[in-house]
């Protein structure tokens, strides 16, 4: 059973950059899609970034050439890079996993943390 936690979340001013991490305590050696997903009050959730364990990553348009996901080589830690920050990425943040490929959950994955909220102001 994978265990997620997120950390790193904050308030920033527009332009500004942070940093998430989420530790996987559970089976990382089997999580073949690791990914960051956003939700802000009153809409939906939305795909942020996915990695998968082949290092094959997705982005939103939104978040194209501004955000950055990565991982550490043993897998336990996902990140996500966020510069050149806007009031509109304002959301909570989860990361979540799935020992599917990514291309093969189309964004349903099964594991999930608890989120940390971004807050960006203009």
């Amino acid at each position: 059973q994978a265990q997620l936690a997120e950390s790193g979340g904050g308030s920033v001013q527009a332009g500004g950059s942070l940093r998430l991490s989420c530790v996987n305590s559970g089976y990382s050696y089997s999580m073949h899609c690791r990914g960051w997903f956003r939700q802000a009050p009153g809409k939906e959730r939305e795909e942020v970034a996915t990695i998968d364990s082949d290092g094959v990553t997705r982005y939103a348009d939104s978040v194209k050439g501004r955000f950055t996901i990565s991982k550490d080589n043993a897998g336990n830690t996902l990140y996500l890079q966020m510069n050149n920050l806007k009031p509109e990425d304002s959301a909570m943040y989860y990361c979540a996993a799935d020992h599917k490929y990514c291309e093969d959950v189309n964004g349903k994955l099964n594991y999930w943390g608890q989120g940390t909220q971004v807050t960006v102001s203009s």
